[in-house]
């Protein structure tokens, strides 16, 4: 707990993934609701939506995920360097 409070340890890692699966929720839920009950029920626009909701939400996670990781090298190599 001393991790968290004095920002030893990162918490948002662990958040991003819980991010991620309702990121991937919505966008699955907002294709199917844009395939059968959109302004003009468009099935091919709730899949596409659907399929870059998916890959977006991926990629923006990744990114994030990628920071974080960084930083973790980072820290090893600055850990190293006092030795």
């Amino acid at each position: 707990m001393r991790n968290i409070f004095f920002f030893d340890a990162m918490l948002t890692p662990k958040i991003i993934t819980v991010v991620y699966w309702l990121l991937l929720a919505s966008a699955f839920i907002g294709g199917l609701t844009t395939m059968f009950f959109g302004y003009n029920s468009n099935f091919i626009y709730g899949v596409a939506l659907t399929i870059a909701g998916c890959i977006g939400a991926r990629i923006w996670c990744e990114l994030l995920i990628v920071l974080f990781k960084i930083n973790s090298n980072l820290q090893k190599l600055a850990d190293k360097v006092e030795q």
